[in-house]
């Protein structure tokens, strides 16, 4: 038998990882999405947040968006709602906004879920604000309860 199968098999699998893989591990995305809707998508689609617009299964805001959108070649649907509306394009959002944000230069250190919450939850500093760490918290309960998503 040739080796080809296999190559072309081993081929495949790596395409289909990769088309899931973001920068934003999986476990630790599917536990924000979950502590901010129970990951579902929420009718209506925005809701008014504290000082916001928070829209999608990741109560993304517009200026999230907008830094995503500027930051990267994804085109993110060219709408903030309508992005928000879409699984793929929330994940890609949020995905972009943390290769802006959540970097080794700005962090001091490897990006972790803890990190990714916290800038997540209160913008690109939010990972050294004090208000940030209920939220990692319950981000982070999730992570040990592994909840089905």
């Amino acid at each position: 038998m040739s080796p080809a199968p296999v190559i072309l098999f081993a081929s495949l699998i790596g395409c289909l990882t990769a088309v899931h893989a973001g920068y934003v591990p999986d476990d630790c995305m599917n536990c924000i999405c979950y502590v901010e809707t129970g990951c579902r998508m929420p009718d209506p689609i925005c809701q008014m947040d504290i000082h916001s617009l928070s829209c999608g299964p990741f109560q993304l805001k517009h200026s999230h968006w907008l830094d995503a959108h500027q930051g990267g070649d994804v085109p993110l649907m060219n709408d903030f709602q309508r992005c928000a509306a879409s699984w793929t394009c929330s994940r890609q959002a949020l995905n972009a906004y943390m290769e802006r944000y959540a970097v080794k230069s700005r962090l001091g250190h490897s990006p972790t879920c803890q990190d990714f919450s916290r800038i997540h939850h209160e913008g690109p500093n939010g990972f050294k604000s004090a208000e940030t760490v209920a939220y990692w918290e319950q981000v982070k309960k999730c992570l040990r309860g592994g909840p089905e998503l």
